[in-house]
């Protein structure tokens, strides 16, 4: 599991953006999205954080990788 705090998601669209750029990255991901939290956890199937945490700032927000302890 994978996860990033994006403090700068604030609403359904920011959710629905942030899913579609991480299922572009890898299409079989799980993908759970926390609004209240602020989490992206996502499982992934072919691609690695490096990957995916470029795929959340190409979609135009700021993550920060978190530990799986912090969350």
């Amino acid at each position: 599991m994978i996860a990033f705090q994006v403090n700068d998601m604030t609403c359904g669209h920011c959710v629905s953006t942030i899913t579609k750029a991480l299922k572009a990255t890898d299409k079989d991901a799980k993908v759970q999205i926390d609004l209240a939290t602020h989490r992206v956890q996502v499982e992934p199937v072919s691609a690695d954080a490096a990957a995916l945490e470029e795929a959340v700032k190409e979609a135009g927000y700021t993550p920060v990788p978190v530990e799986a302890a912090d969350l």
